[in-house]
């Protein structure tokens, strides 16, 4: 038991904001543990979300996921991975999502971000930029089982897509190249077009997950 001096020492701080790190890290591996097992905190397999929509991810090569995120894969084991299996995974993408890509990659080009601009192109309003959306390729690539590291990728751009649309990107595996690397077709689906948008193709390779 320690008196008030103690506990405010920079001694102390530190080693209670050590203790709070391993406990937070503990709670994440319990969640990650319990999903796999199908069991959740709440008792129905589903595990309570942050603050900010963010939760542990079930799968070990991701951090985490999101609510508004959907994914759906043919395959758990990347020693099974072979020609058809795939990935989809779906997202809306918001006005959030555009100026933070906006500032990160500084592209900003007034067709994503100013509407009265935007109006009088020939989309009639904002787009979000393409590469954002083919972004999502990557995501789903990232929730095949193993490691995934992007080798190559080839895009053709279809059709826009408008602020608070919601798209699905898919992959599939279409050939097995050897020495764990393979060529899959990609695309990507606007909903509210019922249109393919992106259509390409991708190069991966699939590591080990390190320990």
């Amino acid at each position: 038991m320690t008196d008030d001096t103690t506990a405010s020492s920079p001694l102390s701080a530190m080693t209670d904001a050590w203790l709070q790190m391993t406990e937070t890290a503990f709670r994440s591996a319990t969640a990650m543990n319990r999903a796999a097992l199908g069991v959740s905190e709440n008792g129905d397999g589903a595990s309570p979300a942050d603050a900010d929509g963010t939760e542990p991810s079930d799968l070990p090569s991701l951090a985490f996921e999101d609510g508004d995120w959907d994914f759906e894969r043919s395959v758990e084991d990347a020693a099974a991975l072979g020609v058809g299996d795939a990935v989809t995974f779906t997202k809306r993408i918001t006005d959030e999502d555009v100026e933070r890509f906006a500032g990160a990659s500084g592209d900003t080009n007034r067709l994503h971000l100013d509407e009265e601009f935007a109006d009088d192109s020939r989309f009639g309003g904002r787009i979000a930029h393409g590469t954002l959306v083919s972004g999502l390729i990557s995501a789903a690539l990232a929730r095949l089982p193993g490691l995934t590291i992007y080798l190559s990728q080839d895009l053709e751009f279809r059709g826009p897509v408008e602020i608070g649309d919601r798209v699905t990107a898919s992959v599939e595996i279409v050939e097995d190249l050897g020495k764990g690397q393979f060529r899959l077709a990609t695309t990507i689906e606007n909903h509210a077009t019922d249109s393919t948008v992106i259509d390409g193709e991708a190069v991966v390779l699939i590591d080990d997950l390190p320990e």
